[in-house]
């Protein structure tokens, strides 16, 4: 018999018994889909099978597939984001966790789906960080965090050269995303949320699946608002590179499009072991500012119908509010491993070479910007807000424009810049420092100082993004008045100890970049 500590909810696949987590009810690895192993490999996602009596949903699970493809970083950078995530790779993996301030039909509370960081290709909703308690406590909400397929098991094109039940091989971890979003609508009451109310909310690559599904017509009606953290999309994958990736898969395995069936019964190690060099052999793409995801969804015309935000915001999303932003030195905690950026012994010579890999012949003309914006400040700080802002911002920028242009929903801009004074103060304000600060989360990494200004600027993002779950409209006490985002004005609100306005920060570097990008 279920009791305030071990609540008992009804699914449509069976009960499930949670636990208590800072007085939140917590429910965890909950399935919303069937093991992926097997014949069910580079298939669309299934229903889970249905179980008698209740289900402990007590513990993370396994995670997607994803062993060695974590980039390195440095040693004194391993705790950084807290305890790391030791859950076993295990193609069982699509499941979700959910935490509600009180389960019931009743409360018919705003829900916060999160689809969690690592570029497609890496990452789960199992890390301690994403402990969605504090977040749904302070914005009485019901929180949603999602496991699906990532790399080489969620997004191998196997169209061009299986047979017809491998058609959508290529978007199989998108749609793992649509079947979690399927399971909130469908169950989310029973936990105390308003399926009519939901937010889809991500960092890094979890932008990149927001931005994925504001243009998917299967996602239509699934969510209602959407926020994009430090990873817009603008361009995913086209059919033809796609096509291009999986040949040089099957180089690297030694198969043969006749051996396609072997695929499905290969150790997922071997296949782990493929993606590094088929993305070598494939190369880069011919817009590295814009083009993201080499193990990504993949533009195939159905599923996927178009690039998220290129030429312009798809009209399928139009009528959904935007909260998006990105971090001030987003590219700090990327260049952490090199020991000469870190120590801030980068010579000009050295950042010309980074920098020309990337602006080609608008290499002088990015140099002498930077060096004109940021005088007396070293080479090594430089490259770091030169690949911010080329590598990050400009996408952030072109998605709002993009999207603000259709005038038809909303968009709110924001700039996180508060710096973290740990490690030195060497990473600023760094790619993804700001995932514990949307959850409140800040005292179980090593992130910040735990400082009162950092609890502070956390329970404030929490709150508003939480109020803007709610709304459609990020309006909260803790911050001045923020004023949707326009071509005209560029009202961007800066995350800091004090949070202010802007009107087009950093406008000189927003418009040599766009420059750049629109002669590409």
């Amino acid at each position: 018999m279920a009791d305030d500590l071990s609540p008992v909810v009804e699914t449509a696949s069976g009960r499930v018994r949670g636990t208590t987590i800072e007085g939140v009810a917590a429910f965890k690895a909950i399935p919303y889909g069937a093991p992926t192993s097997g014949a069910n490999r580079f298939m669309p996602p299934r229903k889970p099978a249905p179980w008698a009596g209740v289900r402990d949903a007590l513990a993370y699970a396994g995670r997607a597939p994803q062993v060695g493809l974590r980039p390195a970083t440095r040693p004194e950078m391993a705790d950084f984001s807290g305890a790391p995530d030791t859950s076993p790779d295990s193609e069982d993996c699509l499941t979700l966790h959910v935490w509600s301030p009180g389960v019931g039909t009743a409360a018919k509370r705003p829900v916060m789906v999160w689809l969690h960081g690592g570029a497609f290709s890496y990452g789960s909703a199992n890390s301690e960080r994403l402990r969605g308690s504090r977040l749904a406590r302070r914005g009485d909400v019901v929180v949603v965090t999602v496991n699906h397929r990532l790399n080489i098991f969620g997004h191998l094109d196997l169209s061009a050269i299986a047979s017809p039940e491998f058609a959508l091989s290529g978007n199989v971890g998108t749609l793992d995303m649509i079947a979690a979003l399927e399971w909130v609508r469908d169950n989310i009451a029973q936990f105390g949320g308003d399926p009519g109310n939901v937010t889809i909310f991500g960092e890094s690559g979890g932008g990149g699946k927001v931005s994925t599904l504001m243009a998917m017509p299967s996602a239509r009606g699934l969510f209602h608002k959407a926020i994009i953290q430090s990873g817009a999309a603008i361009r995913l994958r086209t059919r033809e590179r796609a096509v291009q990736l999986t040949e040089c898969v099957l180089t690297t395995l030694g198969l043969t499009a006749r051996q396609i069936d072997r695929l499905q019964s290969l150790p997922v190690p071997q296949l782990l072991a493929a993606i590094e060099p088929a993305q070598k052999a494939l190369g880069p793409s011919a817009l590295p500012l814009f083009d993201r995801y080499p193990f990504g969804p993949v533009v195939d015309g159905d599923i996927v119908p178009r690039h998220p935000f290129e030429p312009d915001a798809p009209a399928i999303s139009a009528d959904i509010p935007l909260l998006i932003g990105d971090m001030k030195d987003e590219t700090a905690s990327f260049l952490a491993p090199d020991d000469r950026v870190w120590n801030r012994v980068l010579t000009e010579d050295e950042m010309r070479t980074r920098i020309a890999a990337i602006a080609g012949p608008h290499t002088d003309r990015v140099i002498e910007t930077y060096r004109g914006l940021y005088p007396g400040v070293n080479p090594a700080e430089r490259l770091i807000a030169t690949l911010t802002d080329c590598n990050f911002r400009i996408r952030s920028l072109a998605l709002a424009q993009r999207k603000a242009a259709q005038s038809e929903a909303p968009v709110w801009m924001y700039s996180f810049e508060w710096e973290t004074p740990v490690l030195g103060g060497k990473l600023k304000a760094p790619h993804a420092m700001d995932v514990p600060f949307t959850f409140d989360t800040i005292d179980l990494t090593n992130a910040t100082d735990r400082s009162p200004t950092a609890h502070a600027l956390a329970a404030t993002m929490s709150s508003v993004w939480a109020a803007f779950a709610r709304s459609g409209v990020p309006d909260h006490p803790a911050i001045p008045h923020w004023p949707s985002y326009t071509q005209a004005d560029r009202a961007t609100l800066i995350l800091d100890a004090q949070c202010r306005i802007e009107n087009d920060p950093r406008g000189a570097q927003r418009r040599l970049w766009q420059d750049i990008t629109a002669t590409h």
